[in-house]
């Protein structure tokens, strides 16, 4: 089964990454019970989510549940068997030189793939994706020939490319689909009416090399699920807590000038968002996070489930396309991962220079790194 247009990750629900408050492990497993019983068919993991545990929690949740009837999407590519945690910054990329040489790529991602899918209690994905690749990544013809050995090995369908985890990522991903498009089916990244910029950038190279996008982050931190209010308070572990002041403000009253066409479609916030990315060319699966906030006036994560499960089949006309995208412009608003000028020095883990290949496939798809990707806000300077 390939992905579908509404999707379900194992991000949602506070326990393996922290937004808002944890669900404990029956709610957790029921939410996404209640998620396929409500007509959500696509399910993604990733194995560096709780070292496996997500995984596990996964497999517990459909299991019983007929294998045909659901698409199954994992990803590897953080190394939490043999590396150790940097702190706030995660596991290091099995890529990493210290971990292993280029030859020994593939035993890893088989080894990592095949205990993914132990956990997921499956025995093989619908779609793997490459999890939130450095550098060597999205360039390495040993990381791509091994990925396709998976697929040769029947452990998937399907391969896919996941950045992150922050924003950007817009060059390599255009490299990457240049030079492994016809060994990639989907590539994930960051969209909503709120963060059009960077995401919309690559889009047109999806298309025309055939590279499906499914798009996370829909929610916008949580809030197009419209109970994220100004003077929300964020736990002191939660990922929002970290971001400028003032974002929620901004982003509600930006939000608040969309609502006439939510209301015209009668759509929720959520399924606004989610139509317009829908809308745009090559979009094909939305993926929100689904967050149980804190507080009295919290919407149950359960409601947004159903939000997400009962999505209309529609599509956005391009004129309120276009004048959502104006309201939610973030051009320059921060500054990117992955190839970028700003970088000096050695390549970081998400963060580098540009290559002469980074350059020239800039100019082949009208991407001027100096105007079109570059941080322009006096606030994120």
């Amino acid at each position: 089964m390939d992905v579908s247009r509404t999707a379900f990750g194992t991000w949602s629900g506070g326990r393996y990454m922290h937004f808002g408050e944890p669900l404990g492990e029956d709610r957790f497993i029921a939410v996404i019970q209640r998620a396929y019983r409500s007509g959500v068919r696509s399910f993604m993991t990733a194995d560096v989510y709780g070292n496996g545990a997500a995984d596990e929690m996964l497999g517990r949740a459909l299991a019983g549940v007929p294998r045909d009837s659901y698409c199954l999407v994992g990803a590897v590519g953080h190394d939490f068997y043999s590396g150790k945690r940097d702190g706030s910054k995660g596991y290091p990329r099995f890529t990493n030189p210290q971990l292993r040489p280029p030859n020994q790529f593939a035993d890893y991602l088989r080894m990592a793939t095949e205990k993914s899918l132990a956990r997921c209690r499956s025995d093989k994905f619908d779609l793997l994706l490459l999890h939130n690749p450095d550098l060597t990544g999205y360039t390495s013809d040993r990381v791509w020939s091994a990925m396709d050995q998976l697929r040769d090995a029947n452990l998937t369908e399907r391969l896919g490319v996941a950045p992150g985890p922050a924003n950007g990522f817009t060059l390599d991903l255009l490299l990457c689909f240049e030079r492994f498009g016809p060994l990639l089916d989907w590539a994930m990244i960051i969209l909503n009416p709120l963060e059009p910029w960077p995401g919309r950038l690559v889009l047109p190279a999806a298309v025309r090399l055939d590279v499906n996008v499914i798009t996370r982050v829909v929610d916008y931190g949580g809030l197009f699920h419209d109970d994220v209010k100004p003077g929300h308070k964020f736990g002191q572990q939660d990922h929002r807590a970290f971001r400028p002041p003032g974002w929620v403000e901004a982003g509600c009253e930006r939000m608040d000038r969309m609502r006439d066409i939510a209301a015209k479609h009668k759509l929720t916030m959520l399924q606004l968002a989610c139509a317009w990315n829908l809308s745009q060319s090559g979009v094909k699966s939305v993926i929100p996070t689904l967050i149980q906030e804190s507080g009295a006036e919290a919407k149950p994560v359960e409601s947004k489930v159903d939000e997400l499960a009962s999505l209309p089949d529609l599509k956005l006309n391009a004129a309120d396309c276009e004048f959502i995208a104006e309201i939610g412009d973030n051009r320059g608003c921060m500054e990117l991962k992955g190839a970028n000028r700003a970088h000096v020095g050695e390549p970081q883990p998400d963060r580098w220079g540009p290559t002469p290949e980074h350059e020239l496939v800039a100019r082949r798809w009208n991407i001027d790194p100096d105007a079109d990707l570059a941080c322009t806000h006096r606030m994120a300077v």
